[in-house]
C-alpha cells in the first residue's frame, strides 16, 4: 500500500521519529515553546523503556537529576521531582535518600510524561523520509496500527525538519543468532529476561553470556531463586574481568558536554580508537552489583560448602549447536589461554547489549543527499545534525546514534536533556535554552596557540652563568 497523493498544507516544524527517552525529553522540552508545531510517532502501542529488565531493586547508572529535562531547566513541570509531588511521593523521597533510582520507577516517570504530551502518536510506524525538493520539505509517510499491530490506514505529513530517535536493538552475536531464532529453543537475549523468568528458573542449568552490568544483574536474580548447593550457574563474558565500571567524578566528566565537543572536533581515525577504548566507561558494571553477586556467593559458604556457579570472564562463543532436544552445546574459547572448552546448558540468556538500528532503510530516500565518512556511516554536526546536501534546505538531526561522532555520552541519560536542547535551539535559531559555556573541570585537550617567540636583538648579549663556589 502507498500513502494517497496530498497536497501539504502549512508544514510542521518538527516531526520526531521514535519515542524513547530522547526523543521523549526532546518532546518533553519543546512543549512549552508555542511557536513550533511539533508531532512524534513510535510504533509501539505505549512508551516502554527495557520492560525485560525491569528487576526489583535494579537502579538507573544517573542520578534522579539526569531526568528529561532538569540539567537544561530544572523549573520545567516534566522533572522527575514533579512526577513525584504530582503522585503525592515527595516526603516519602525525600526521607528515602536515594541518589540513584530504581528503573521501574525511571519507566514509570517517563510513562507518567508520555501520557501528559500531546504530540506523542503511538501505534504508528514511520516507512519512509523523502525530500520534497518542489516545496522545500520532507515526506513522511507512516502506518497507523491497530490495537494488534496491524496496519489500519495510511498516512503522509511534511516537515521542515525531522529528529530520528529510533534508538537501539538487542545485539546476539553470530554463533548465536541460529538458536536465538529458532523456535522454542531455550536461547533469549536479555531484553526478553522478565517475560521469561519462570521458564528459565524451571531449567536444570543456565548460562549467562555477557560480563556487563545487565549480565551481573540477571546472574545475580538467578542466583537468589536458585536453591543453596543447587545453584548450577554458569557466567562467562568476553571481557578479561568482571570488571567495575568507571564512576570516579573525575571520570564522569567524559559525560560532560565539554568532553562531547572536544571528541567531536577529534580525527575520524581517532574518535574509532577512543569509542573501542573507552568500554569501561559505560560497559562495566556497578560497583554495588558486583559486592552484591559476591555477598550472595559469600552468603552460601557458610555451611561449608560452595555455590554451584562457574564465573569465568576472558570467555568467547565460537560456536553453539543443539544437543539432543533440549540442550544446548556452546563451544568456548579463552582469549588469553588459547583453550577450548564445551559447555552443554540447558538455557542460554544474552546478556550481549545493544546495536544502534542501522538508518540506511529508513532513509533510503534520502541516501542522494546524505554525506558519509571513510567508514560510510553518516556525518553528524556539532548541533547533531545529519550532514546533507546543501540543497535540503530543512534539517534531519539524530539522537543516540552519533556515538562515531560524539563519543561514549550519545547513549548516556545525562545528556539526553543537553542534547535535546542544542536541538531546539538550532531549529529556533536563538538560545531558547541557555546552556552553560563550562561544564567540567576537566581541559580535554592543549590550548592551541600561535605566538612565537621573539627573535633575540642583534647586539643583545647574555650573561654568563658562573658556578657557585
Amino acid at each position: 500500500m502507498t500513502p494517497p497523493p496530498t497536497t501539504p498544507g502549512t508544514p510542521r516544524d518538527l516531526v520526531g521519529i521514535g519515542i524513547g527517552p530522547s526523543n521523549l525529553s526532546l518532546a518533553a522540552l519543546a512543549q512549552p515553546l508555542t511557536e513550533l508545531d511539533t508531532a512524534f510517532y513510535e510504533q509501539r502501542p505505549a512508551f516502554s523503556w527495557h520492560p525485560g529488565l525491569l528487576l526489583d531493586g535494579a537502579t538507573i547508572q544517573v542520578p534522579f537529576l539526569a531526568d528529561l529535562v532538569t540539567l537544561v531547566d530544572p523549573t520545567s513541570r516534566w522533572t522527575f521531582l514533579n512526577h513525584l509531588k504530582a503522585h503525592d511521593r515527595l516526603f516519602p523521597f525525600y526521607f528515602a535518600e536515594h541518589f540513584h533510582i530504581q528503573r521501574t520507577e525511571y519507566d514509570a516517570y517517563c510513562r507518567w510524561v508520555a501520557a501528559n504530551l500531546p504530540a506523542l502518536h503511538f501505534s504508528h510506524q514511520v516507512d519512509a523520509v523523502r525530500w520534497n525538493p518542489e516545496r522545500d520539505v520532507f515526506e513522511v509517510d507512516y502506518t497507523q496500527l491497530d490495537a494488534d499491530g496491524q496496519a489500519e490506514a495510511l498516512g503522509r505529513t511534511h516537515t521542515r525538519n525531522i529528529v530520528l530517535g529510533i534508538g537501539t536493538e538487542p545485539y546476539v552475536p553470530d554463533p548465536l543468532k541460529p538458536l536465538a531464532d529458532a523456535p522454542g529453543v531455550p536461547v533469549l537475549h536479555a531484553a526478553d529476561y522478565l517475560d521469561n523468568r519462570d521458564t528459565l528458573l524451571a531449567a536444570e542449568h543456565i548460562t549467562v553470556v555477557g560480563s556487563g552490568q545487565s549480565g551481573a544483574e540477571i546472574f545475580l536474580d538467578l542466583l537468589r531463586h536458585r536453591p543453596a548447593g543447587r545453584e548450577r550457574l554458569t557466567w562467562i563474558g568476553r571481557t578479561e574481568a568482571f570488571a567495575p565500571m568507571e564512576y570516579s567524578k573525575l571520570g564522569l566528566e567524559h559525560f560532560t558536554p565539554d568532553y562531547t565537543r572536544y571528541f567531536h572536533a577529534l580525527a575520524e581515525p581517532v574518535r574509532d580508537q577512543l569509542v573501542t577504548a573507552q568500554w569501561q566507561l559505560h560497559k562495566g558494571i556497578s560497583a554495588g552489583t558486583l559486592a552484591a553477586v559476591h555477598d550472595e556467593l559469600y552468603r552460601r559458604t557458610l555451611h561449608g560448602t560452595w555455590p554451584d556457579t562457574v564465573l569465568t570472564p576472558g570467555v568467547r562463543v565460537r560456536t553453539a549447536g543443539r544437543l539432543a532436544t533440549t540442550k544446548v552445546e556452546l563451544h568456548l574459547e579463552h582469549v588469553q589461554q588459547g583453550t577450548r572448552s564445551r559447555l552443554t546448558t540447558d538455557a542460554v540468556i544474552l546478556a550481549t547489549g545493544y546495536r544502534e538500528r542501522p538508518l540506511d532503510q529508513l532513509l533510503a530516500g534520502l541516501d542522494p543527499y546524505l554525506r558519509r565518512d571513510s567508514s560510510d556511516r553518516p556525518r553528524v554536526d556539532e548541533h547533531y545534525r545529519l550532514v546533507l546536501d546543501p540543497t535540503v534546505t530543512g534539517s534531519l538531526h539524530v539522537q543516540n546514534a552519533e556515538r562515531h561522532t560524539h563519543g561514549v555520552g550519545a547513549p548516556d541519560l545525562g545528556l539526553a536533556a543537553w542534547r535535546s536542547a542544542t536541538i531546539l535551539n538550532s531549529l529556533t535559531g536563538k538560545e531558547t535554552y541557555p546552556l552553560p559555556t563550562r561544564t567540567a573541570f576537566t581541559t580535554f585537550g592543549l590550548q592551541q596557540t600561535t605566538q612565537v617567540p621573539a627573535a633575540r636583538r642583534p647586539h643583545e648579549t647574555l650573561t654568563p652563568l658562573v658556578e657557585p663556589r
